[in-house]
């Protein structure tokens, strides 16, 4: 385990996740800076480097995929700031009354079980999960799966890029539940372990929180200014 200062901290959970990252870790990376993509640009990364890399950015969003690839994302626009806001606010108010979870904001970053480390745009976890975790580890950058995930796409980000990161980072490692939300062309979807995600055409729909945050959904339409 890493501290938030980057100090190696590695306990067994840590060591299991590095020999996964291992595995499928290429020669060499690609580093991702907004639309910009350094093909091979160096070799992978140990975690003790990205750890530092955070560091010493404190304020950049940066992510790493199973592979190594470390995403430097952009700051995003007004009105993408301020629905990614309104989302974050809604599950803000939902948990307050129901006092059943943690919620996080997009400068959470967990640390999944194949190594991926990842910050969704908002994030929820159940009080269960959360009395797990010792309270040491809540200071650092935890190896903790999120319960729920909210991803919000921003104008500059590719849809298939994050598709594939609802599939093959948020499910493929424990999340129970994940929204997908596209206000670039007003869609949705809303992905679940076992079934294929469900596809909301424009922003009339409703999203449930389903059995993962009972009672707790979205109006898209109420958040999202024309």
């Amino acid at each position: 385990m890493f501290d938030k200062f980057g100090e190696n901290k590695t306990t067994g959970m840590e060591s299991t996740i590095l020999k996964k990252k291992k595995s499928t870790a290429q020669k060499t990376i690609d580093i991702i800076v907004g639309d910009q993509v350094l093909k091979g640009a160096r070799p992978p990364m140990l975690d003790e480097e990205f750890f530092e890399l955070c560091r010493n950015n404190p304020d950049a969003r940066i992510e790493q995929d199973q592979y190594g690839n470390i995403n430097v994302m952009s700051p995003v626009s007004y009105n993408s700031g301020n629905f990614e806001a309104e989302i974050l606010g809604d599950l803000i108010i939902w948990n307050r009354k129901t006092k059943l979870g943690k919620t996080f904001s997009p400068s959470t970053l967990f640390v999944l079980p194949d190594g991926q480390k990842r910050m969704p745009d908002a994030a929820w976890i159940s009080n269960e999960k959360h009395n797990k975790l010792p309270p040491e580890e809540r200071e650092q950058f935890a190896a903790i799966v999120p319960d729920f995930v909210i991803e919000v796409r921003s104008p500059s980000d590719e849809l298939e890029a994050l598709q594939r990161k609802m599939t093959e980072a948020w499910l493929a490692n424990g999340v129970r539940l994940a929204w997908l939300i596209d206000p670039v062309e007003k869609k949705a979807w809303s992905y679940k372990p076992g079934r294929e995600p469900l596809f909301f055409k424009n922003f009339d729909a409703t999203l449930s929180g389903e059995d993962v945050l009972p009672g707790f959904e979205l109006k898209l339409s109420e958040i999202i200014e024309e």
